[in-house]
């Protein structure tokens, strides 16, 4: 009987230490706090969206390309002459941000090389029908990729624009709002905080049209 007492003595001396150690201190609830934190997602800095529903994110490979021309002084319309077999249809666009600029990257499918038309407009209006568009902004890039076709005609699934798509993380390009494919062109227009210098051009692998829009000073 002695023995067993001599056993649980220094077990409840451990016991009593412990629980005065344990304290008021808020250590055990702070480290508890700080896990949660770590663990915890991070905010993405780029926005995507793609024409099928609940489909997988495209892929983001090459959207931090440097391949590109420099920047303009000015404002002024940039054009690119689509190849004369080209044949696509848009599927995905991207917003991103980078350093001292904001990116916009419409992906195509399908045959040839599109071309494209982007300038700053004073209004938005959709093609075809002239019914004025709402872009979030103080200013307006329009965006007309050429060279495409109907979605029923190419075969491909096109960009699912029913709602505008934000640019998270960026700042200068507000959000990009979709418009329509009408007698071989796709029109969108991105909202900006303000008119400044942009810069377009084509990728490949996969085709895209990247437009780059210079921070504000």
């Amino acid at each position: 009987m002695r023995m067993t007492v001599v056993a649980a003595l220094p077990a409840l001396v451990v016991a009593a230490l412990l629980s005065a150690c344990g304290g008021d201190d808020g250590d055990s609830d702070a480290g508890t706090t700080s896990s949660a934190s770590s663990s915890a997602p991070t905010s993405s800095s780029a926005a995507t969206s793609s024409g099928a529903a609940g489909s997988s994110t495209p892929s983001t490979e090459g959207d931090d390309s440097t391949d590109a021309p420099p920047f303009p002084a000015n404002t002024e319309p940039d054009t690119g002459q689509a190849s004369a077999d080209s044949f696509v249809t848009v599927t995905t666009i991207r917003t991103g941000a980078h350093d001292g600029f904001d990116r916009v990257v419409f992906e195509v499918e399908g045959a040839g090389l599109p071309g494209w038309d982007i300038r700053y407009v004073d209004e938005a209006a959709s093609q075809g029908s002239g019914a004025p568009v709402q872009v979030e902004g103080d200013a307006i890039l329009q965006v007309t990729i050429t060279g495409v076709g109907y979605p029923t005609e190419t075969g491909i699934e096109e960009y699912d624009g029913s709602a505008a798509l934000p640019g998270q993380g960026t700042q200068v390009v507000t959000e990009v709002v979709w418009d329509t494919t009408f007698e071989g062109t796709s029109v969108a227009f991105v909202g900006t905080t303000e008119k400044t210098p942009f810069r377009a051009y084509l990728l490949e692998n996969p085709t895209r049209v990247v437009l780059d829009v210079v921070h504000p000073d």
